[in-house]
């Protein structure tokens, strides 16, 4: 991680650094595509294939499953948009999302799709809440694996089991916890997923994944058709709308090979990691160094929002300073070369597996340094 050289990087949550790899990549893409151009498109197009194999087996699903796709929403509206709604349907969502995963589902209103929003408890997403306003109406639950400014981590097990037994499929926005926390969708079946690659998984902005269970490939009306969504897909002059038996139909039209070919890279590093120290390391390092910033914060006599229950902790911590506003404690972080972002009232800090001790002291001075 060439960041560290020169900053103390808090900000995942918002945008992640590239790794030294990622960006390797991406010059030897600009080197290709200068030098020897559309000759080498096979390469590119079956790294398209390679990347939506890891991240299969990220999540343990199958490769058909998965598509890439721009952005987090996109992936969102995939689903809201291709779901087969009746009037008087209901989707059940906590408070506190992100945008993202709250304007699809209110865009459904139009189709006669009552939307309901779930108080949270301090921060707290509880299954049990969500599952008390499912009735006989509600088709999906949507919901973050993490929040965004809480850093809450809803129990995913739980809330999968019991919305299946209810009859209630799950919709996953999985940007902020997607190769940080283990996930095997045969053991916790999530039945739709999306997730940017630019944040915790240390990839470029514009792609990112999204998982659809095979058994609801074909009940997704697939409103956005192109060329590439065909199974004979190269057939130019005897075009067939005959679509792909996989995820894949999703990808309507050319791809993004150059974010592509980085983003592959950010995720060989994670699986390498994962290989290397097993699925549960990188989770483990997280919740350690935000509870060791927690407790630091604590020392000053600052009281982050962080859940008592580590197994609903992550690498995000949103902390309220009482002599400074959060705007003053970013401004002043930045001139000490540490990054951190301004959410929901408060500074939040989002610490990454390659984050160490002396980046929290570095945030940890600073926000002393402030006091009168």
């Amino acid at each position: 991680m060439p960041i560290v050289r020169q900053w103390a990087y808090l900000d995942h949550a918002a945008v992640g650094p590239l790794p030294g790899p990622t960006a390797d990549a991406i010059r030897h893409f600009a080197m290709q595509a200068e030098c020897l151009g559309d000759t080498v498109w096979p390469q590119w197009s079956r790294k398209l294939d390679l990347l939506r194999s890891s991240f299969a087996d990220l999540i343990s699903a199958e490769p058909s499953e998965i598509c890439l796709v721009p952005n987090t929403t996109t992936g969102i509206n995939i689903v809201a948009e291709g779901w087969p709604w009746q009037p008087g349907d209901s989707v059940v969502l906590p408070e506190g999302e992100f945008p993202s995963n709250l304007f699809p589902w209110q865009n459904q209103a139009s189709r006669g799709v009552e939307l309901r929003i779930i108080p949270r408890r301090d921060g707290r997403v509880e299954v049990a809440d969500l599952l008390d306003h499912v009735d006989d109406s509600t088709r999906m639950i949507a919901v973050s694996w993490v929040g965004y400014a809480s850093g809450y981590r809803v129990d995913l097990h739980e809330l999968v089991q019991q919305a299946h037994r209810r009859g209630v499929l799950v919709f996953l926005d999985a940007i902020q916890g997607l190769g940080m926390y283990p996930l095997d969708c045969r053991q916790t079946p999530v039945d739709f997923l999306a997730a940017d690659g630019h944040k915790w998984m240390l990839g470029p902005e514009g792609i990112g994944v999204a998982m659809i269970r095979q058994e609801h490939l074909n009940t997704l009306r697939c409103g956005n058709v192109g060329w590439n969504s065909v199974q004979a897909s190269f057939n130019y002059a005897q075009p067939e709308l005959k679509l792909r038996n996989s995820a894949t139909r999703f990808e309507a039209g050319s791809s993004n090979m150059l974010g592509a070919s980085a983003l592959s890279a950010s995720v060989d590093l994670i699986g390498a990691v994962n290989q290397a120290h097993g699925p549960q390391a990188i989770e483990k390092r997280l919740v350690e160094l935000a509870t060791q910033f927690h407790h630091q914060l604590s020392d000053l006599g600052i009281d982050s929002r962080m859940p008592s229950d580590p197994q609903h902790r992550s690498g995000i911590v949103t902390f309220e300073v009482p002599w400074a506003e959060p705007n003053a404690v970013r401004n002043a972080a930045l001139e000490k070369n540490c990054v951190v972002s301004c959410r929901d009232g408060g500074v939040r800090a989002s610490i990454h597996a390659y984050n160490d001790a002396s980046d929290l002291q570095r945030l940890i001075d600073v926000v002393a340094s402030l006091k009168p």
